[in-house]
Formats: C-alpha cells, sequence, structure tokens
C-alpha cells in the first residue's frame, strides 16, 4: 500500500441490490460506506462479485442483455469498465438467432470486470467519497432485472493532499 494510505481496519464485505423499476429501465441504488471525511477516511476495493440476472429467453432474433455495474459517483447509465467512475462490472448476454427451418439458436455469454486485484497490486480501486452507486439496465427483456454485489475491501486514512485529490478526481469524474 501507498506510504500516503494507512490501513484503519480489518478487511470488510459490503452488499447491496437493485432491481429495475421496470423492463429495460436504468436504476441506480445507492451504498452507503459510512466514512469520516474530517479524518480523511476512504474505501480500498479489493474485490467486487457481482452477480446479474440472466436475459429472458425469447425465441425471437435479438440481443438480450442484463448490464450492471458499480460506479464511485452517480451515473445516467450502467457505463463500463472504459469509464473513469465504474470500478466494476458484468453483463449476462443472450444472443438468439433464427434459422433456415424456422428453429433458432441461442449463444449466451457471461462477463464480469474486474473480480479481484491482480497479484502485482494491492486494490482495484479507492473510493473517496460517502457511497457509492449499483446500476442495472437490461436490454430487450419483458421483465424486470436485478443485480447483487458483494464489496470487498478495507478503510483506510489518506493524507491530506491525496485525499483531496482523491475526492476531486472522483466528483470531476462524474
Amino acid at each position: 500500500m501507498a506510504s500516503s494510505l494507512s490501513r484503519t481496519s480489518s478487511p470488510i464485505q459490503i452488499s447491496a441490490s437493485v432491481s429495475e423499476v421496470g423492463p429495460n429501465s436504468f436504476t441506480a441504488e445507492e451504498i452507503d460506506l459510512t466514512l469520516n471525511a474530517l479524518d480523511q477516511e476512504v474505501f480500498i476495493v479489493t474485490q467486487v462479485n457481482i452477480d446479474c440476472d440472466l436475459p429472458d429467453p425469447s425465441a425471437n432474433p435479438g440481443q438480450y442483455q442484463v448490464n450492471a455495474s458499480v460506479s464511485t459517483t452517480k451515473r445516467a447509465t450502467v457505463g463500463g469498465m472504459g469509464n473513469s467512475n465504474v470500478v466494476a462490472s458484468a453483463r449476462n448476454e443472450t444472443l438468439t438467432a433464427a434459422s433456415v427451418g424456422g428453429e433458432f439458436s441461442c449463444v449466451s455469454f457471461s462477463r464480469e470486470d474486474p473480480l479481484f486485484s491482480p497479484t502485482t497490486e494491492d486494490y482495484i480501486g479507492i473510493i473517496a467519497t460517502n457511497n457509492c452507486f449499483l446500476n442495472i439496465q437490461g436490454l430487450g427483456n419483458t421483465n424486470p432485472k436485478s443485480a447483487q454485489v458483494r464489496i470487498y475491501g478495507y478503510r483506510a486514512k489518506a493524507s491530506a493532499s491525496v485525499y483531496a485529490a482523491l475526492v476531486q478526481s472522483e466528483l470531476l469524474s462524474a
């Protein structure tokens, strides 16, 4: 761990869930981290597991998805690993195609990034503000979908300059 961060807790697990308010509608759930801003406390994320529902089965050709992410700031879309404020993301996807003779073929994919910090790193992200968000949105589904997350990490105290830089960077990434 960087010398400007000092660990202040044992490992912590935080769990949350979110359900779409309607089929294929973006929904976000705030996860309160109860950090102490006066003590420049941050949350060091070491592992994230996101479990999102499978897309609805369909005999119609098309693309069906359930996308979920954990972000450090509130988002208007689920986002992905290409967004600086997304700590982790997951997707379950089904592609269905019609074939000759009226039968259809179906292929399913599942992806979650990142699951845990690489062996060369101490963490996968730092959350400097008091909350983070679990986001979900489906595509092509007839029923609302849900996702659950477990975030692993620990609390740490940052030096004043590092804390200010982390908070500013996090808020500007929104």
